[in-house]
């Protein structure tokens, strides 16, 4: 498997990363579309939001947790964010490795188009 992600989180490509442990790593988007634009994912391969399943579901919930942790950590968990889980294409997904966009820093309006 070629997954950006799973390169990313294997240490294999390069990122900028804010926040990593044994089941989740959070990196700063390469073409971010908010000054504050943190994607993070869990270690695991799973491959969209509609991969979860019984043995996931942990580490799912886990994943949402550090969101609102990495927000606070950016300064930004005050002042509002917004979180973004995108799936399959026509959802606008584009890397198949479920993830998390926490995106901030200015006035996101709705809807998001």
């Amino acid at each position: 498997m070629n997954c950006l992600f799973c390169n990313i989180a294997n240490k294999q490509l390069p990122a900028s990363i804010v926040y990593e442990d044994d089941e989740i790593i959070a990196f700063h988007d390469i073409t971010p579309q908010a000054p504050t634009h943190i994607v993070i994912i869990p270690r695991q391969h799973i491959a969209t939001l509609n991969d979860l399943n019984a043995q996931t579901v942990a580490l799912a919930g886990r994943l949402l947790l550090r969101v609102p942790l990495i927000a606070k950590e950016q300064g930004v968990s005050e002042t509002g964010y917004r979180t973004v889980i995108n799936c399959n294409a026509s959802g606008g997904q584009t890397v198949f490795h479920l993830h998390v966009h926490l995106l901030a820093g200015r006035l996101l309006t709705w809807p998001p188009g």
